[in-house]
């Protein structure tokens, strides 16, 4: 009995110690984030180009410079991130893009960004309107819970 209280215990202190790792590690990450957020608020600018191409690629391979490769964490090296290869002017230019915005670049035309460095954080303007997606995936339980709902309702209308 007294070494299932001893093993317990130990189970429950070194969860103690992980979980205030995890805390501390996370506030670090955290304000590292608003640092960076705050360094591409102030660099922002108001850019107008030509989207060629856009692709999800892995760092190596995308084009961006070696720079950007070097300075990534060796964790998020192989992850594939949103690449966009775009007219600025007279240069065509390889450049990164938030999620949000990624998805909603038309490819072949011309829009107004706001970039920050070879970061593109948000669309301001797209010539003929900014395209809207018509719907998400839905998952297995977003479809059984609007099943139900369906059926719900058939079964009131069928008892009035």
């Amino acid at each position: 009995m007294n070494t299932i209280i001893t093993v317990i215990g130990i189970i429950l202190v070194i969860v103690v110690v992980l979980l205030g790792i995890l805390y501390f590690i996370g506030s670090r990450l955290e304000k590292k984030q608003s640092e960076q957020q705050a360094a591409i608020e102030a660099s922002k600018q108001v850019v107008s180009m030509l989207v060629i191409d856009k692709k999800r690629l892995k760092i190596k391979e995308s084009g961006l410079p070696r720079i950007v490769y070097e300075q990534t964490p060796a964790y998020l090296r192989w992850t594939k991130v949103p690449v966009v290869k775009a007219k600025i002017g007279s240069k065509i230019m390889t450049l990164m893009a938030d999620e949000k915005v990624f998805g909603l670049l038309p490819l072949k035309s011309e829009v107004k960004v706001v970039i920050s460095g070879i970061y593109i954080s948000e669309i301001k303007s797209v010539r003929g309107g900014i395209p809207v997606k018509n719907e998400t995936k839905k998952g297995f339980f977003a479809k059984f819970a609007e099943k139900m709902q369906t059926r719900v309702q058939e079964q009131k209308q069928k008892t009035k």
